[in-house]
């Protein structure tokens, strides 16, 4: 089944980047992401709302101790307009990028990367300097589907690392993170190749990143690849926190 380029695959993302625990309030699909960033800390509507609805959602996360915020799908214009009147701050748009799995197959060199579960402590300490600390760890853990930690190498050092997991033939790329001084390298591409090698033999007909538009460097690595830019979306969050 072809997928509407419009559309988010919220199912996905959360298959493969779990919330701890999640609940409904008030037509809102509530996250709770202790300390896990806000993709796993957001709302997503899967109702028709009204101002209630929007209060029942912020009062749901403020019960998990969470800043209200909410994620923003090219389909939820009236929410965005909503949330926009009381107050919100827009912030964080997100591109999804996707390519069919064959064409992100690449060239691996030797002892370059390494797809393994569960991760080795090295990966997990170059993550944790790399700012992909032990509540961004957790969420990794919590996937139950197939997954791998891709372990990047370079002058006979870990160099990078990057989480793929995988959901209904779709392979997502999570957590990519390369040490300052192997930036530019091409590491970054190989790790991918890696993961995408991975997935295939996983049975993945596909293969997605979700990347800030502030991530100069992977949107350019995403184009790079000929990846496409399937959907994307953004978040509010209550204005002044």
């Amino acid at each position: 089944m072809s997928k509407d380029p419009s559309t988010i695959p919220s199912t996905i993302i959360d298959a493969t980047w779990p919330a701890a625990a999640t609940q409904v309030a008030g037509g809102f699909l509530i996250r709770e992401g202790q300390g896990g960033g806000s993709r796993v800390s957001c709302a997503t509507l899967i109702a028709p709302f009204g101002d209630a609805d929007i209060a029942a959602a912020e009062a749901a996360h403020r019960a998990l101790g969470q800043t209200p915020r909410f994620m923003i799908r090219p389909e939820d214009s009236a929410l965005d307009a909503a949330l926009e009147a009381r107050g919100y701050i827009a912030y964080d748009p997100v591109f999804l990028w996707s390519a069919p799995i064959a064409q992100m197959q690449g060239e691996v060199p030797p002892v370059t990367a390494f797809a393994h579960w569960p991760p080795l402590q090295i990966a997990r300490d170059l993550w944790s300097e790399l700012e992909v600390g032990p509540e961004r760890q957790a969420i990794m853990d919590r996937v139950t589907g197939p997954k791998v930690c891709v372990l990047g190498r370079k002058q006979d050092r870990a160099a990078g690392v990057a989480f793929v997991a995988m959901h209904e033939g779709t392979a997502m790329l999570h957590a990519l993170a390369v040490a300052p001084q192997f930036r530019r390298s091409g590491l970054a591409r190989v790790m991918v190749h890696e993961g995408a090698r991975w997935a295939l033999a996983q049975g993945a007909s596909r293969f997605e990143m979700l990347v800030t538009h502030a991530n100069d460097a992977s949107n350019a690595l995403a184009q790079s690849l000929g990846m496409t830019q399937r959907a994307g979306y953004h978040y509010r969050r209550e204005g002044g926190k």
